[in-house]
């Protein structure tokens, strides 16, 4: 019930009780809010006070046995939105009881955990999908379309840096910011972006960070990250991309995140920025703390529509919508009998299907092991992918013997 809920999952909640979903093969379908799970659910009541009329009903469990009362209280499916070393352990018991799962990024931070995931999803005939809302953002949906269309060709090289303000880490998300790091928070956007819009094979990890500012200089609290991956595709050749994140900018910065990308092709780059394809706004007593100079209205904004109505919207709503309607086409778009096939059919979309998440999770969890490594005493250590040892294997400088992390093939 912390941020991301109320950035996306309210607004969506709150439109479709609106305006029920609709489409011809499954007809009107209502979407109500019918419960949270939170720790203390105070932020829970005070919605609830806050959203009367605007909002379903629903019930509120809280611990120390939220999740089991959830389940218990006849949802259908199942969005969790914990941090992110917690997704497991309520995404397999929302799976291990039949619903339908949609799961914030990371979706997991080891493959073994994703394998029990996409094993119980199979299991119960159910579908299990991770939020990649960066995917809906229409810039990266054209550099797809270019990507697909062989206008831009071969990847060759790619930059990507996404830095947020020390209020990140220092006051919304203090409470479990422990041990953590802004590459498996953030980076893992722009990991699913290069894996989904330029496929080919993940060949090794390697990751670096700098600490002091949230947690202790010899801690295991990163401050930032600097994470390479190196891809192989069909023709033999190679890509680097780097990936450096932040969440200690100063809370002055004129936006509320700075998010760059640099692709290199063999006929052309991509460039693109998140603040500068917006506008920039002054207020005086306002901006830059409390209102932001740059506003990103791609991504969640309020609007007064032409019509007089007040609506919010963008990408990072409009990815839960499209899950929603995912469930309903599989559950009312069609005979029963037919199910099985709707079910297969929303499993191929590999834009969020947790089956199509096992090289962006093997990079994960390759970065969480590189910097365990790092913090106890050995830096710079590298993971090699499909090795002659197994699926990821980590290598400290100046050792030839290597430890299996995973050893399936990723």
């Amino acid at each position: 019930m912390g941020m991301i809920f109320d950035e996306t999952y309210r607004p969506f909640f709150e439109t479709v009780f609106q305006r029920p979903l609709y489409d011809p093969a499954y007809g009107a379908c209502r979407v109500p809010l019918a419960a949270v799970a939170s720790r203390t659910g105070k932020r829970a009541e005070a919605y609830r006070q806050a959203s009367r009329g605007r909002i379903d009903a629903f019930e509120s469990f809280t611990e120390p046995d939220s999740m089991p009362q959830l389940l218990d209280s006849g949802v259908d499916f199942v969005c969790v939105a914990t941090p992110d070393d917690r997704h497991f352990a309520a995404a397999r018991a929302a799976l291990s009881a039949g619903m339908h799962l949609l799961v914030e990024k990371p979706s997991v931070l080891s493959l073994a955990e994703l394998d029990e995931l996409t094993r119980l999803a199979a299991e119960k005939n159910v579908l299990a999908k991770v939020v990649y809302h960066k995917l809906l953002d229409p810039d990266h949906k054209k550099l797809r379309t270019l990507v697909a269309d062989d206008i831009l060709s071969h990847i060759n090289n790619g930059y990507c840096t996404l830095l947020e303000p020390k209020a990140i880490s220092g006051s919304q998300f203090a409470e479990w910011i422990t041990g953590r790091n802004p590459g498996t928070y953030v980076a893992v956007h722009y990991i699913k972006l290069i894996d989904f819009t330029f496929g080919g094979k993940l060949k090794s990890v390697q990751c670096t960070g700098q600490r002091g500012l949230v947690g202790p200089a010899d801690g295991a609290t990163w401050d930032s990250t600097q994470l390479r991956m190196i891809y192989e595709y069909d023709d033999g050749r190679e890509a680097a991309f780097d990936i450096h994140t932040s969440w200690v900018t100063p809370d002055n910065f004129p936006g509320y995140v700075e998010q760059e990308v640099q692709f290199r092709f063999d006929n052309g780059v991509w460039n693109g920025h998140s603040r500068k394809r917006g506008v920039e706004c002054t207020v005086e007593g306002r901006t830059p703390i409390e209102m932001k100079n740059s506003i990103n209205n791609h991504y969640n904004g309020s609007f007064l529509e032409p019509w007089g109505e007040r609506s919010q919207r963008g990408y990072g709503i409009e990815v839960l919508e499209r899950f929603a309607r995912e469930v309903a086409e599989v559950e009312f778009g069609g005979s029963a009998d037919d199910r099985a096939a709707r079910l297969a059919q929303a499993r191929t979309l590999t834009y969020n299907d947790l089956s199509a998440d096992r090289q962006v999770v093997a990079t994960v969890q390759a970065m969480e092991a590189i910097l365990a490594r790092h913090a106890s005493g050995t830096p710079n250590c590298v993971v090699n992918v499909n090795g002659a040892r197994g699926g990821l294997e980590l290598y400290a400088p100046g050792s030839a013997e290597g430890e299996v992390l995973y050893e399936p093939e990723v």
